[in-house]
């Protein structure tokens, strides 16, 4: 399967969680109409623009130890669900807002939905994009992994731990590159809700029960072998060049 296109643009769309800001670029278009003079700004768009489910960019029935039946049951029903929870939920934010009498506790209501059902969404296409490849990871991460955390195992052994952490739960593991501190680090998300401050997603492991239960039961160890032997580091390496040059800007 070859390595799916990740574009820089796609990349920044993706790392909208926890760091839209930061992705902000200064020299863009829009960023060059907002000014001290400039006319209230439409907010149409983010209400109104629908998100499109994004096909997997692997076939499901080649991944190893990972069931074609798994894949599909959490793309079709967990990540497909988030993405019309979130348009759902779009939809009832501008009816709120348009009304003068929603009470702020009701609308802050439908915005925490929002900020879960927009990073689920988020989460699972980079976890899905992170799929379909051999597992092994080049000289590029290996440098890169061994430069921050001391050796490639070492790296391995924390964010495999973490996802043991998790088993039986629900939460993410995730590889992210700190803008901030220029740190590739390990992080556990209990939800997805919360996300590291200035990080930029590099590899995303699910470790929700839907990913894995259906295959191997409680057995959530097995399945983190079975993701190490799937991930496609093509993807990891490009989002971690993409971050660095982020941090350049």
């Amino acid at each position: 399967m070859p390595p799916y296109p990740y574009s820089r643009r796609d990349f920044l769309a993706h790392a909208s969680v926890g760091a839209a800001l930061v992705a902000f670029s200064l020299d863009s278009p829009a960023a060059e109409s907002i000014t001290e003079n400039s006319p209230k700004l439409s907010l149409a768009s983010s209400f109104t623009s629908p998100h499109e489910p994004k096909p997997l960019p692997f076939n499901p029935a080649k991944l190893d130890g990972i069931s074609e039946k798994l894949i599909r049951s959490h793309w079709e029903n967990n990540y497909s669900g988030a993405v019309k929870s979130l348009n759902t939920i779009k939809q009832k934010l501008a009816a709120a807002l348009a009304d003068d009498d929603t009470p702020p506790f009701i609308y802050n209501d439908l915005k925490r939905e929002h900020l879960t059902r927009n990073g689920s969404v988020v989460l699972h296409e980079l976890y899905f994009h992170n799929l379909g490849g051999s597992g092994k990871a080049g000289d590029f991460l290996q440098n890169a992994l061994t430069e921050a955390f001391g050796s490639y195992a070492i790296w391995e052994k924390e964010f495999r731990r973490i996802g043991a952490g998790l088993g039986g739960g629900s939460g993410w593991v995730l590889l992210g590159y700190n803008l901030h501190t220029g740190l590739l680090e390990n992080y556990w998300l209990a939800d997805h809700l919360h996300f590291p401050a200035a990080t930029l997603p590099i590899l995303v492991m699910d470790m929700y029960e839907h990913s894995y239960q259906m295959d191997y039961g409680a057995s959530a160890g097995q399945y983190v072998d079975a993701f190490f032997r799937n991930i496609q580091w093509n993807v990891v390496a490009a989002r971690l060049e993409t971050a660095r040059k982020v941090q350049a800007l």
